[in-house]
Parts: C-alpha cells; sequence; structure tokens
C-alpha cells in the first residue's frame, strides 16, 4: 500500500515512515499541508498520516478542507498527535472527521491495529 504522512517533526516523520517501510509500504511525506492537497488529490493513497500540529494550518482544519473537496472526501485519514485526552480523541475523530486516531509516539503495534482497519 502508499501512503502519505503529513508532520513537520523530523524525528515523528522518520519514524512513521521506517515503521511503514519495513512492513513493505511506499510512503510520501509533507512537512506542511502546502501540497499535501495536490497529492492526495491525485489519489492512491490507501490513507493519510496527519499531525495536528502543523506550522501552517492545524490537521482540524486541513481535514475539514479535505473532506469538503469532492476529490478528497473519501480519503481515509488517521490523524496522529501527543495530544491524547479523551476530549481531543474524540474531536478528532467526531468533528473533524478522521477515520482513525493515534498517539505518538506511534509504535509497530498500534501501527499495526490502525493498517487493519485501512
Amino acid at each position: 500500500m502508499r501512503f502519505l504522512v503529513v508532520d513537520d517533526s523530523a524525528p515523528d516523520r522518520h519514524l512513521i515512515t521506517s515503521l511503514l517501510e519495513e512492513l513493505g509500504h511506499q510512503v510520501d511525506t509533507c512537512t506542511s499541508t502546502e501540497g499535501a492537497l495536490d497529492k492526495i488529490e491525485r489519489g492512491g493513497y490507501a490513507a493519510v498520516f496527519l499531525d495536528i500540529v502543523l506550522p501552517d494550518q492545524d490537521g482540524y482544519k486541513f481535514l475539514r478542507t479535505v473532506r469538503s473537496n469532492q476529490l478528497t472526501a473519501q480519503q481515509y485519514v488517521i490523524l496522529y498527535s501527543s495530544k491524547k485526552t479523551p476530549l481531543e480523541i474524540s474531536y478528532g475523530l467526531k468533528r473533524a472527521g478522521a477515520d482513525n486516531y493515534l498517539t505518538k509516539p506511534v509504535t509497530r503495534e498500534n501501527l499495526s491495529q490502525a493498517l487493519q482497519r485501512v
């Protein structure tokens, strides 16, 4: 499968990219939401891993943009963040419209569980 990782943190981006590649997947990356929508519109991603705290706009706002775009509305999106309170997770899933939510640091185990849902 092919995935897109949108995260401005080099260590976090490297970790999730490495885990996905170790599992045999292809990974593209973006350090901000700039350019990410274009990549998603071109299609081909099994899922997008989207950090919430980004330099240009937060992941919640970007996810609403993805959901409101006819070409990308059905894209499977996994929010992932160090924000891990039940309120933040619920907001990400119910209000922002994420398909799944992972907390950092992402582990091979919780990543594998998330991939089973894709």
